[in-house]
């Protein structure tokens, strides 16, 4: 191997002296190449924890935990009560998905009253959707309340029907309105589909008709061509043939409803399409406004040290094209042009509520911030469900 380094002449078997002027002794050259190869070793062990670290949000499967969640253990059961392990995450407010491998349940307040030990807290078990909840389950609180399709869940008449994508059919459920004002959904990191359906029969009711988007990645939709999700940058393209599609069938115009990155796809797609001159409003619920700040969170709540958070950054760059400029040029406040509802609060973990706040304050003419304290990442709904929905009437009140 010395052989082939560059610059490295081999040495005789008896050198003359004249021949070893400027040959270095072999111990030196030993040191050099044992530092060289620790050194190129160490780069490459760097780099491929960035890579590791930055499929925290470009591998983040559909309907799984994001890893700022934990994982909580089933104490117990009881008529229309369940006892998990005492946590911030167990003590939530609201009503959320519980999940596990091979099941899902609705979990709803807390019952402090209940009896209960000093590790452990008791909520209200609303009902058990699929498979069962056993002594020892470790589970997790998912925003996802509702699973099947719109009518398996809620009773719902539904269309099931393939949009023309960039990379071919993208599945949607339409749930008709009387209105020409459409909603389309698309939802964001860690969920799927089935995420939106907690806001859809609100949306019935004010007879607005509803495409509820699965793009790329998605179970049943195209894979993308590197196998990584990118944060909106690329996915946008989905949401914009659902424009497409939704005018094409007598949408007047459409509101963009997205869910954390869903929520980046919706501001591309105001600013990049074709079209854009029918969305006239946009619903923005923990928006991803900054994909490098969340990033940074899913890696370090993968536990990888922060001197690494730079190459997690710089992997996901090289992997993906993502350049931070282009985000924040869709969501430049000076660029907003449609009302804009943002929902968004101080506990998300993933993406900064100070971005939020930024825009809000920047375009006050067209953006109304409803904070909801106490709710993680995509679950603004499920901490306060007659409040959000309540904020939702009325900024869509004028846009129907």
């Amino acid at each position: 191997m010395w052989n082939t380094l560059p610059g490295l002449r081999p040495l005789a078997a008896s050198p003359n002296p004249a021949d070893t002027v400027g040959v270095r002794p072999a111990k030196a050259t030993t040191a050099a190449v044992t530092t060289a190869t620790a050194v190129l070793g160490a780069t490459a062990l760097a780099i491929a924890a960035g890579r590791y670290a930055s499929d925290a949000a470009l591998k983040a499967p559909a309907g799984r935990p994001l890893p700022t969640e934990p994982r909580l253990t089933v104490h117990s059961t009881a008529a229309g009560q369940i006892t998990l392990t005492r946590a911030l995450a167990s003590q939530r407010p609201g009503i959320h998905g519980l999940s596990g491998n091979g099941c899902h349940a609705v979990v709803g307040p807390v019952l402090d009253a209940a009896p209960h030990e000093a590790d452990t807290v008791v909520r209200r078990l609303e009902r058990v959707t699929h498979g069962t909840l056993e002594p020892g389950a470790r589970v997790w609180l998912t925003p996802q309340v509702h699973i099947g399709d719109p009518h398996a869940a809620l009773g719902i008449d539904h269309a099931d029907i393939d949009i023309p994508g960039e990379l071919g059919p993208l599945p949607a459920w339409f749930v008709p309105g009387a209105r020409d004002t459409w909603v389309i959904t698309v939802h964001g990191l860690g969920t799927t589909r089935e995420h939106p359906m907690v806001v859809m029969d609100f949306l019935r009711r004010q007879q607005l008709p509803v495409l509820d988007l699965a793009y790329r990645g998605d179970l049943g939709a195209p894979r993308p061509p590197d196998g990584l999700g990118h944060l909106g940058e690329t996915e946008w393209r989905d949401l914009d043939a659902a424009i497409r599609y939704a005018v094409r069938y007598g949408a007047r115009d459409v509101v963009l409803y997205g869910w954390s990155t869903g929520a980046s796809m919706a501001l591309h797609a105001a600013a990049r399409s074709g079209l854009r001159d029918r969305v006239s409003g946009l619903i923005l619920d923990s928006p991803v406004l900054d994909w490098e700040a969340t990033l940074r969170a899913l890696a370090t709540a993968r536990r990888t040290p922060g001197p690494l958070l730079p190459l997690a950054v710089r992997a996901a760059q090289g992997r993906t094209g993502l350049r931070g400029d282009r985000l924040p040029d869709a969501a430049d406040p000076a660029a907003l042009r449609v009302p804009t509802l943002v929902v968004h609060g101080p506990g998300d973990i993933v993406a900064p509520w100070s971005r939020s706040r930024r825009l809000a304050g920047k375009r006050p003419d067209l953006v109304t911030l409803h904070t909801v304290p106490d709710a993680p990442h995509g679950a603004m709904w499920n901490a306060d469900p007659a409040r959000y929905e309540e904020a939702l009437r009325r900024f869509l009140t004028p846009l129907m």
